[in-house]
């Protein structure tokens, strides 16, 4: 049942029984009034302008309090709290739970540990750079730092990234600037990152931006687009040539040991031969003292010796048909051709019995025909 109709329940704004109409905004404001009075100050049945220590004293203590909670904070791992006092750098902190006096103090945290990147030559022709030899070069680099030192980040220079994006730009294009084109495109990649990364840190540390650069890569260097057709045929042309020169020196490679090694055999066989001819003449020379020795000894017996020698020496290399035509008047009919085919294999006459029949007439002394026999047996 509706609390407005007969026999309903009471008026809820009144919450004074059976009375009707709405509460006495008044006498609300007035018990409000002596409630706040008795914390602040005026209670009732006190004498004007006494004062409630103990709730004073209360809410104090509450805001204090808070005060007090609100000035905890904790750095997490990999940052570091900057702490300034009154404005002015206090102390850094480290990871951790901390406190400082909120409205005194005040804390910035800074992500030291993670690494930030920037890129260069991505925005119209920032990336374009004059060489030595007054060429152009598109060059994309790519950098990678951190912070390590938070105060110097924050404190010394107004915009830390921004000025790390400009000093990159500004080394680069030094070191650029001192190489020519073919060597910034082609074989000096590593070089000039590696001098372009020294003159980035080194200006850094001037300015005492707090950034360490961690990674300087070149992404991409080469001719402008205008350009690159012409500059591509340039490095046909200049591969090809090292082509060449490498098949070149390849070839040189296997020719030369073999050259080397052909005239070391010359050298050595020439060596040979001159150590045999050496060796024969001393030797001939050594024979024909002892010959001449023994023939000043027995002049006779050595000229018939040497004459044998002589034969010896001549009819070993020919073919020898020996015919007796003495009292004989028969045609003889000599197959020469057949003699010349079997001259190789012929077997010969031996020496002595050649000579005998050759010449029966020759003086043959006793000593002579001694020696004949001695050779004949040997």
């Amino acid at each position: 049942m509706a609390w407005n109709e007969p026999g309903g329940s009471k008026d809820p704004w009144s919450g004074r029984g059976g009375e009707q109409g709405p509460p006495d905004l008044d006498d609300m404001m007035r018990k409000l009034q002596e409630r706040f009075g008795g914390l602040f100050g005026r209670r009732r049945g006190t004498a004007p302008g006494g004062f409630n220590l103990s709730g004073l004293s209360f809410i104090l203590g509450v805001v204090f309090l808070v005060w007090a909670v609100s000035g905890i904070y904790i750095v997490d791992e990999g940052k570091r709290g900057v702490v300034l006092q009154f404005g002015a750098y206090h102390e850094t902190t480290g990871p951790g739970p901390h406190w400082y006096p909120r409205l005194i103090q005040s804390v910035t945290v800074v992500d030291v540990d993670s690494v930030r990147s920037v890129e260069l030559g991505y925005r119209g022709d920032e990336g374009l750079m004059l060489t030595q030899d007054e060429n152009l070069v598109d060059i994309k680099f790519a950098v990678q730092y951190r912070v390590k030192d938070a105060r110097d980040y924050l404190f010394n220079v107004r915009d830390p990234d921004e000025t790390l994006r400009a000093v990159t730009e500004s080394a680069v294009r030094e070191v650029v600037g001192k190489s020519k084109m073919d060597f910034v495109i082609t074989g000096g990649r590593s070089e000039i990152v590696a001098r372009s990364q020294q003159v980035l840190q080194d200006t850094l540390d001037r300015y005492k931006t707090g950034l360490q650069v961690t990674s300087l890569n070149m992404q991409n260097a080469q001719a402008p687009e205008q350009v690159q057709g012409a500059f591509a045929d340039a490095v046909k042309a200049r591969e090809d040539e090292q082509r060449l020169i490498n098949e070149a020196e390849a070839y040189a490679n296997e020719i030369l040991p073999k050259a080397r090694g052909a005239a070391a055999r010359v050298i050595e066989e020439a060596n040979a031969y001159k150590e045999q001819v050496i060796a024969e003449a001393e030797g001939e020379s050594a024979r024909f003292v002892k010959v001449l020795a023994e023939y000043q000894k027995a002049p006779s017996v050595m000229r018939q010796r040497l004459y044998l020698d002589a034969l010896e020496s001549v009819l070993s290399r020919s073919s020898k048909v020996l015919v007796d035509t003495k009292g004989s008047n028969n045609l003889i009919y000599l197959p020469l051709d057949k003699i010349m085919q079997r001259d190789a294999g012929a077997p010969s006459v031996s020496l002595p019995a050649a000579v005998e029949q050759a010449a029966p007439a020759a003086p043959v002394d006793a000593r002579s025909r001694d020696a004949l026999r001695r050779r004949e047996v040997r």
